[in-house]
């Protein structure tokens, strides 16, 4: 038993390797130094340790939250152009009808109102005006 315990406390190679440096030989002629060294390294190390832990989950955070950020930028923008392009598909349609119903609407009324305004004489074959046509006839043929 008391060889087990010896065993234990024998320093291994990697101490020996540490007590060869100048600051193992510095801290082994001052044990109360070494001794606040020890503790000093092992109470700051959960201090140390929240601190990354802080960091990490601070950086994970930015990083997701401009990830969000970004996604719901992408989100407004994209809903913008729909509704712009939207607007102007429905203001095509609206002007196509309006042109549409226009160039039907127009000729009709002025077949109806103005008939004489819209007749012209074509010449025949000796130079005769023998024929009567509609304006819109020469231009729509039916």
């Amino acid at each position: 038993m008391q060889k087990r315990i010896m065993h234990d406390f024998s320093p291994s190679p990697r101490d020996r390797l540490l007590m060869r440096t100048r600051l193992g030989q510095h801290l082994s002629g001052r044990p109360f130094l070494a001794l606040t060294l020890l503790l000093f390294s092992a109470m700051a190390a959960l201090p140390v340790g929240l601190f990354l832990m802080f960091a990490l989950v601070t950086i994970v955070i930015s990083a997701v939250g401009f990830v969000f950020f970004e996604v719901f930028l992408l989100l407004v923008g994209g809903l913008t152009l729909l509704s712009v392009l939207s607007g102007i598909a429905l203001f095509s349609l609206l002007v196509s009808v309006i042109v549409s119903t226009l160039l039907f609407t127009i000729p009709n009324l002025l077949k109806h109102y103005y008939p004489h305004h819209l007749m012209m004489r074509r010449e025949g074959v000796n130079g005769c005006f023998n024929e009567l046509y509609l304006i819109q006839d020469l231009i729509m043929p039916a």
